[in-house]
């Protein structure tokens, strides 16, 4: 199979397509032909070497990715359901990785079809691994409630960009998101069912005093320091992601116990695993959701040779859309 393996970590130079064996699948995995594979912030994380110490994470050589899509190859023992050609998507196996390559070994688990549901797997790859996940978050972790208010950061990013529509069918009544002063335009013009998108720099004042049942932070930083005052009784922020960098945020607790509100972690990786039935729920959400149109957003297809500018463009956060890497062009 080809693949982009990283030789080291580093910067996106570090990436290289090879050639490996072909995989096979193991028990209660599936073998897939892969067409399309979604590059995300935290492919680069790991590249970057941000999660070298943490156990069980990849060590160069190692092949990133999280996300693809393509057709079943063959299945491993106990697996029922798909049949070998069928066009399915898949959230990630074991350490995160081992998306970018032409066949790639998933857990069933995490594995969804699309088989006749007309959505272009592009745009499925982009959108229902991360629309599973903004469910998990949402249903499990925030506890959304149907009539409660929304406000997602970093709105128009790849996992950002997926909340709103799981948000709408999960009940919410408002949904409103931020973004840095140089997408106000993209989203001026945004397909996704945001009620407002607000520049992130004038918050809180430019919300006008509005407050939040649940506040999405990928972001972090600055951001999610504003988040506070964004907040009311009963409020919960699940902190997401860290796309601004800053590793030395802190939350003084004192706070969060005066103000009655919580804040909660949603990290996929740890807390998936234990739960796949929520996982299973969010999968057949995000399909529903994807294949509504309400997760219509840019999608560039770039071929493997050309992983290192898919990688660079990622890290100039220009990006609006997502872009998705397949080894067929």
């Amino acid at each position: 199979m080809r693949a982009i393996q990283a030789t080291q970590f580093g910067g996106p130079s570090v990436l290289t397509v090879i050639d490996l064996p072909d995989p096979t699948p193991g028990p209660g995995q599936i073998a897939i032909d892969v067409t399309h594979a979604a590059v995300g912030l935290i492919d680069l994380l790991f590249r970057q070497g941000q999660f070298k110490d943490a156990p069980g994470m990849a060590q160069p050589p190692f092949i990133p990715g999280l996300e693809v899509a393509g057709t079943v190859r063959a299945l491993g023992d106990g697996v029922t359901g798909f049949a070998i050609g069928e066009n399915v998507v898949s959230m990630s196996a074991g350490a995160g990785t081992g998306g970018y390559a032409s066949v790639y070994i998933a857990p069933v688990h995490g594995v969804v079809s699309i088989e006749g549901s007309n959505v272009d797997p592009a745009l499925a790859v982009a959108m229902i691994p991360n629309a599973a996940m903004a469910h998990v978050a949402l249903s499990l972790v925030a506890k959304l409630g149907k009539g409660e208010s929304v406000l997602v950061h970093g709105a128009l990013g790849g996992f950002s960009s997926a909340f709103p529509s799981i948000a709408r069918q999960l009940g919410a009544s408002r949904v409103v998101g931020t973004v840095r002063l140089g997408k106000l335009e993209a989203a001026a013009h945004t397909k996704l069912p945001y009620d407002r998108i607000v520049d992130s720099a004038e918050l809180p004042g430019v919300l006008e005093g509005e407050k939040f049942d649940v506040i999405i932070d990928p972001v972090g930083g600055a951001v999610r320091g504003q988040s506070f005052a964004l907040m009311k009784p009963g409020s919960r922020l699940i902190v997401a992601g860290n796309a601004s960098g800053d590793w030395a945020h802190s939350v003084k607790t004192n706070d969060l116990w005066l103000g009655s509100t919580t804040v909660a972690g949603f990290n996929a990786g740890a807390l998936l695993p234990s739960h796949p039935q929520a996982l299973r729920r969010g999968l057949e959400a995000a399909l529903k959701a994807v294949a509504s149109g309400l997760c219509d957003i840019p999608v560039d297809i770039l071929p493997f040779s050309e992983a290192v500018t898919a990688h660079e463009r990622m890290e100039s956060r220009d990006l609006y859309g997502r872009i998705v890497l397949t080894p067929q062009l």
